[in-house]
């Protein structure tokens, strides 16, 4: 049924818009193109695998994505804090290469094959919702991400953090005149976005299982959702999100041979008519 498809479409759109809002926060604010964001999505999702027996579902979806984040912002404070003074291109490496070790300690620690992730019993099932029906967990899904991104933008907005981490974005020098550090936020902003692709992670679970090379596949869309919402833009990543969510699942059922390349020939699409994405800017700071 169309309908189904239709809210497939928007749970995928909102999951995509998590893992690229994530990526847009560490772009805006730090200026590095993170490639590690897909491996850390995978981790988000192989801790919760581990934990899952001992603190349960609501447990690791809390849990899991405070240990990556912990992890990203060592990773921030111990290596990726050097590169800021250097070539742009420096953070790219490093976060490309960081992306192939993680995935290569996966495949250490957990092994090569996957692992299924049951939906937890209170969300097995389904529910109606007008002409058809509809699964819980998937509908849990929906209703997490969609208040996962109206706390983002509460705390992006409405508090002190908030409001220093959109005035770094766009000029990180009055902030320092300012007498406010920029290194812990910087921080910050990194544990953050890299909390929301684990967290993504977890919930996908359940959805399509846990493998070493999960990651790769999500962050391909992160990256084009963000390329055609705009670099740095919070709503151009949110629309952007849930019209390639509903494009790649809408072309599962009209076209299933070219449901990948759908989200590929929309970017194509958007970069030749605006070149910095539905909602992007131009930024002074990284051209």
């Amino acid at each position: 049924m169309l309908w189904e498809y239709i809210a497939n479409g928007l749970v995928v759109g909102t999951l995509y818009v998590i893992v690229a809002l994530g990526l847009s926060i560490i772009f805006g604010m730090i200026g590095v193109i993170n490639f590690a964001h897909g491996a850390f999505y995978a981790l988000g999702a192989y801790f919760a695998v581990q934990l899952q027996h001992a603190l349960g579902f609501t447990g690791v979806l809390i849990i899991s994505p405070l240990i990556v984040a912990i992890l990203g912002m060592l990773i921030e404070v111990l290596f990726l804090r050097r590169l800021y003074s250097g070539d742009p291109l420096l953070g790219l490496l490093f976060t490309f290469g960081l992306a192939m070790v993680i995935e290569q300690l996966i495949r250490i620690i957990w092994g090569p094959s996957g692992y299924p992730f049951d939906i937890p019993k209170a969300l097995f099932g389904a529910v109606p919702i007008g002409p058809f029906i509809y699964s819980k967990y998937r509908l849990f899904t929906l209703i997490c991400t969609a208040t996962i991104i109206v706390g983002l933008w509460w705390f992006l907005e409405k508090t002190r953090y908030g409001t220093i981490i959109r005035a770094g974005t766009r000029d990180p020098e009055m902030v320092r005149m300012l007498g406010i550090g920029l290194n812990s936020i910087f921080t910050l902003v990194f544990g953050l976005g890299i909390a929301l692709a684990a967290l993504a992670g977890v919930l996908s679970a359940p959805l399509a299982g846990v493998q070493p090379a999960m990651g790769n596949e999500i962050a391909t869309a992160a990256f084009v959702v963000v390329t055609i919402g705009g670099l740095g833009s919070f709503w151009g990543a949110i629309v952007a999100g849930l019209l390639v969510g509903e494009i790649v699942t809408l072309s599962i059922r009209f076209w299933p041979p070219g449901a990948q390349a759908s989200m590929y020939i929309l970017m194509a699409i958007i970069l030749l008519t605006r070149p910095h994405g539905l909602l992007g800017e131009r930024w002074e700071k990284f051209e």
